[in-house]
């Protein structure tokens, strides 16, 4: 049988709260669930999921050179606010 150890930590309320509902709801108990994730990363080398800087995708960032283009482009007809609404309201 392993031994077991203690592992005390601060975990917001409303996150403790939201966590046990989910976990109970999946038929485990918090405690279980730590364990779960830290075995799984132990297993994995590292997290278990990415864990990065908020940073866009590729499809993102082709859509945001797409609309640096665009926006560049004197041919693409420009509106502001109101015309983009008016617009709208006109179809």
């Amino acid at each position: 049988m392993a031994t077991t150890s203690n592992y005390t930590c601060r975990i917001d309320t409303d996150l403790r709260s939201q966590s046990e509902a989910l976990f109970g709801a999946l038929g485990m108990n918090l405690g279980t669930a730590i364990n779960v994730f830290l075995r799984k990363a132990v297993r994995v080398g590292g997290f278990p999921f990415d864990v990065n800087l908020d940073s866009p995708n590729r499809e993102t960032i082709e859509a945001m050179i797409e609309a640096e283009r665009i926006a560049r482009d004197p041919s693409v007809k420009a509106y502001s606010v109101e015309d983009a609404f008016k617009e709208l309201d006109d179809e």
